[in-house]
């Protein structure tokens, strides 16, 4: 049965309306028996399914760069809490950068990921327009990457390894952030994954804005869900700044490779978490294991290095991008 209240996006319209028609002719079935007029419409229903299921087959297998995007922005793609809820146990927060203040927009804390201790940080965006506002869009302040430096040095003490989950369009770019040290604070948390003397694992599950990303993706292994894009600008900002003109978004997502197959391609990540048919929106649990066993995979793979051993392989990780084509 169709759920009335997915979101669809622009692309998604002829599938929209299939899917609508699937529920009708339910609808109309379960409050007639055999539907209106005795017409039998199970083989219609049937036929419409599989149509609607080839449709989103093609849609997904041919999605443009900018189609991504889209994607990645998705509302209903799941967010840091549904990967914290679902993959991390005992799971206790940890607030604040002992500077300034609390930052909702990254959060973190200590758990334990399959029998493993880990500590988690991530961006989270909000689900409706409450949690949106008090997260601020996933849009970090400095106290979010001075949090996120704090959390990463207890890591290092107590020897247990970083797992990121990002999920950003960038930064937050507000005045009150640049006076208390955006840059700056960007750069520190980056410097600080990059010295880590633990292993660190970091997942791209929706956008991956600018310097807001690479904060907490400076990592040994960078994962990459099929339809996240990674960028050092967001298509629609490279678009005004090359062309004066926000418009040409769809020809700046082309030409900036920000696709996980292009990254991949450019050594920027390591790995593709393949999604479920028509998105990580549609089968939100299905991506979450699956993100799991792959951050599993990475970190044992991790395992047994040396704190110097796992500084080199990162430096060397980070170097080798654009050098080597695959």
């Amino acid at each position: 049965m169709s759920d009335p209240t997915r979101t669809y996006l622009d692309f998604e319209r002829p599938i929209a309306e299939l899917e609508a028609k699937i529920e009708e002719l339910e609808s109309a079935a379960g409050s007639n028996g055999d539907g209106d007029d005795g017409v039998d419409v199970a083989d219609e229903i049937k036929r419409l399914r599989e149509k609607a299921a080839d449709q989103l087959r093609k849609t997904y297998a041919n999605l443009t760069p900018w189609q991504k995007t889209q994607v990645a922005r998705h509302p209903d793609r799941p967010h840091f809490h549904d990967f914290r809820s679902n993959l991390i146990e005992a799971f206790t927060e940890l607030s604040g950068d002992r500077s300034f203040g609390e930052d909702p927009a990254i959060l973190g804390g200590t758990g334990w990921m399959t029998k493993r201790p880990v500590l988690v940080i991530g961006h989270e965006k909000g689900r409706d327009t409450q949690t949106r506002l008090h997260h601020n869009f996933g849009m970090a302040r400095p106290e979010g990457y001075r949090k996120a430096v704090r959390l990463m040095d207890l890591a290092e003490k107590f020897q247990i390894p970083v797992v990121s989950f990002v999920d950003t369009a960038g930064a937050y770019p507000g005045l009150g952030a640049e006076e208390r040290g955006q840059a700056e604070a960007i750069a520190r948390s980056t410097e600080r994954c990059l010295t880590l003397g633990v292993p660190m694992v970091t997942v791209i599950t929706g956008e991956g804005g600018s310097g807001g990303a690479i904060a907490l993706a400076a990592a040994n292994t960078v994962l990459m869900m099929e339809h996240s894009i990674y960028s050092v600008i967001s298509p629609e900002g490279c678009a005004s700044i090359l062309w004066r003109d926000q418009a040409k978004a769809k020809d700046a997502a082309e030409a900036m490779k920000i696709t996980a197959n292009d990254l991949q391609d450019l050594h920027v990540i390591d790995d593709i978490i393949q999604e479920p048919m028509g998105g990580a929106h549609r089968a939100p649990s299905e991506i979450i294991q699956s993100v799991g066993k792959a951050i599993d995979r990475a970190l044992a793979s991790l395992e047994n290095r040396s704190a110097d051993e796992l500084r080199e392989q990162r430096r060397e990780r980070f170097l080798r991008i654009g050098r080597e084509l695959s």
